[in-house]
């Protein structure tokens, strides 16, 4: 299986030799030429995810070829190669676009972990363009992430949109509940009709029933009219009850009949209305223990709990992290007018060290604030919360009651970045904001793993 497509471009035939041998070993097609205009030619008539260039080539400088490379491969990244009197053209370099450089005479292990890390941003890039094609080809609605839980998931909301049974979603705060209920409708036999959705926390019992039921004319004082409730307008679509789980027990007595008979009986009335929808409810409780302690009705949750669905919390999927980030900075980059294109390796480190309590809604207010006060292309550590950088007060705490010590904290903070950054010290380092053997040395004296020194 072909990893990645590379061009190798090198005048030094020997060193092209050993580049082309190490990285085809990698699973690359990797395609070596030995000066700039083959390089351009190559990039007219084939696609690339990586270019690799010596910035010092026989008939022009590397410069040509990364702009060509921009120019016609723009979700592609570029890898200078330098001599160390190019450095500063290759930092100049650097700042027009390419991904990294390195430096003569280049260890085939660093060549091999550099080239990892630019194709993983390719990838990161590719799959943000694609779930941005499908979320404009869904009218804007799409799960982002491709870890196996979200896979699982989206699995699952495909099966179970086809039946026309009621759904109960259970999940944290932030973790995506609504976002769910609307991919349910869309992929359903309902999704030409509408999609409503309610709160149920966010009324009392009066108002709630007046909402779903609505109430005819005089049914009491302000009534002026005859008002049909939000079961009557999604008629044959679907009716998405939030929070389920704070509905009031009168309430819920009265949502029973509708979901057993099928009709309604609007406030103040005594006519039988016929309903035709879809119920999908969600809450963030745990429904059979508020079952078990009289505050849900037992009936209720049996006709609710037809099909479950679990949301995962942003913790169990961290893998989605990076995806997620990149596609919220595109989206408030677009909104605010912004240049912002992407994050910093750094920052995304301390994203994907931090454990967001209110999970993807925690997360893309994170990356709001982030983009807001960026003034650059990428955003850096600097531009995140104190809470993500680990300068806010936070207490952790053991399994006990007890507060960890500070040692224990510091360990297994240290610990968190390290498997963030994949055990590279340098970039670990780079979050902490600690040099690198002051860190080799908290290693050291924690008696943590180690890693790749790159």
């Amino acid at each position: 299986m072909i990893e990645a497509r590379i061009l190798l471009v090198e005048d030094e035939e020997i060193a092209r030799s050993n580049y082309e041998y190490v990285l085809a070993k990698e699973g690359h097609d990797v395609t070596g030429v030995g000066d700039g205009q083959s390089a351009l030619a190559a990039l007219e008539r084939s696609t690339f995810d990586l270019v690799v260039t010596d910035l010092r080539l026989p008939d022009m400088d590397g410069l040509d070829v990364l702009q060509k490379a921009k120019e016609r491969l723009p979700e592609a990244e570029v890898l200078l190669i330098t001599a160390y009197g190019t450095v500063p053209m290759a930092v100049e370099a650097m700042r027009l676009g390419a991904y990294h450089f390195l430096q003569k005479p280049i260890g085939l292990d660093e060549l091999r972990v550099t080239v990892k890390k630019a194709l993983e941003k390719v990838r990161l890039r590719q799959e943000v363009n694609l779930l941005r094609e499908q979320i404009a080809a869904s009218a804007g609605t799409a799960l982002v992430g491709n870890s196996p839980l979200t896979r699982a998931l989206r699995q699952a909301i495909a099966q179970f949109a086809a039946v026309d049974s009621n759904v109960l979603i259970l999940g944290e705060t932030g973790t995506g509940k609504e976002l769910v209920a609307k991919l349910i409708h869309v992929q359903s036999p309902r999704r030409d009709k509408r999609f409503l959705a309610v709160n149920c926390a966010a009324f009392s019992e009066q108002l709630l029933e007046s909402e779903l039921f609505g109430h005819e004319a005089g049914a009491f004082t302000g009534a002026r009219n005859m008002k049909p409730g939000l079961f009557e307008v999604a008629e044959g679509g679907t009716f998405f009850l939030d929070e389920i789980g704070d509905m009031p027990l009168p309430m819920q007595a009265k949502l029973l009949r509708v979901l057993e008979d099928r009709t309604l009986i609007r406030v103040g009335g005594t006519r039988e209305i016929p309903v035709d929808v879809r119920i999908v409810a969600a809450t963030n409780k745990d429904l059979k223990s508020e079952v078990e302690q009289g505050a849900f009705r037992r009936d209720l949750f049996y006709r609710l709990n037809v099909i479950t669905l679990n949301i995962p919390t942003l913790a169990e999927r961290r893998e989605d992290i990076p995806v997620l980030a990149e596609f919220f900075v595109g989206k408030y980059a677009r909104l605010m007018g912004k240049n912002v294109e992407g994050i910093s390796d750094a920052a995304m480190g301390l994203l994907k060290g931090y454990s967001y309590p209110g999970n993807v809604r925690e997360l893309e207010n994170i990356v709001e604030r982030s983009v807001a006060m960026c003034n650059g292309s990428l955003i850096q550590p600097a531009h995140l919360p104190d809470d993500v950088r680990g300068l806010g007060v936070r207490l952790t705490r053991a399994t006990g009651d007890e507060p960890m010590t500070l040692l224990d904290n510091e360990k297994r903070h240290i610990l968190a970045v390290l498997e963030s950054v994949g055990w590279n010290r340098t970039r670990a380092a780079e979050v902490l904001g600690i040099d690198r053997a002051s860190l080799w040395r908290k290693i050291k004296r924690y008696g943590l793993g180690s890693g790749s020194d790159s």
